[in-house]
């Protein structure tokens, strides 16, 4: 062996090696929406066809099927409003925007705009593992910078009074 194998060894050994923590019923529903999200702006197929199809995939079971629904219908309905709030947040048109990521923006302004419930940390977060799961290299970043710019439009009062972290 030579000193790079056993570097290799020693790196393999130092991996952690504990099962992942499962996903909740509602990181399911919203991996569904991202491809169900994906397979309208993509397919062009129709709105309740394309909920049909997710909600009967074997696996929606997992989901939390309420939010997979309030979530779908708040972004598919009619998409515009929502759109309207990021695209002064892109550097870009919003078509030009890939569908992964469009579909992931769209979940997360609508949580911060819809769903209070869920603090803006957490539907911010839950949109950049999204994005890490589905989206390109550096997309989580830009998913992060886009709902970071916009989260204070949405949520200015939660954002004022959520603490600040102190340096370390």
């Amino acid at each position: 062996m030579t000193g790079t194998d056993n570097k290799e060894v020693a790196a393999d050994k130092a991996a952690p090696v504990g099962k992942a923590k499962p996903k909740s019923a509602r990181r399911w529903a919203r991996e569904f929406a991202v491809q169900a999200l994906y397979e309208w702006f993509v397919a062009g197929h129709e709105v309740a066809a394309v909920r049909l199809r997710t909600e009967g995939d074997a696996d929606f079971k997992r989901a939390d099927k309420e939010f997979f629904r309030a979530l779908w219908t708040g972004v598919s309905s009619d998409p515009s409003p929502l759109i309207a709030l990021v695209q002064p947040h892109i550097d870009r048109p919003f078509e030009q925007v890939s569908p992964i990521e469009r579909s992931i923006i769209l979940i997360g302004a609508w949580e911060l705009q819809s769903r209070l419930d869920i603090p803006y940390r957490v539907a911010i977060n839950e949109s950049v593992e999204l994005a890490k799961t589905f989206g390109g290299t550096d997309g989580h970043k830009w998913v992060n910078g886009v709902l970071d710019k916009l989260a204070p439009a949405l949520r200015a009062d939660e954002i004022t009074a959520a603490p600040t972290r102190s340096p370390r």
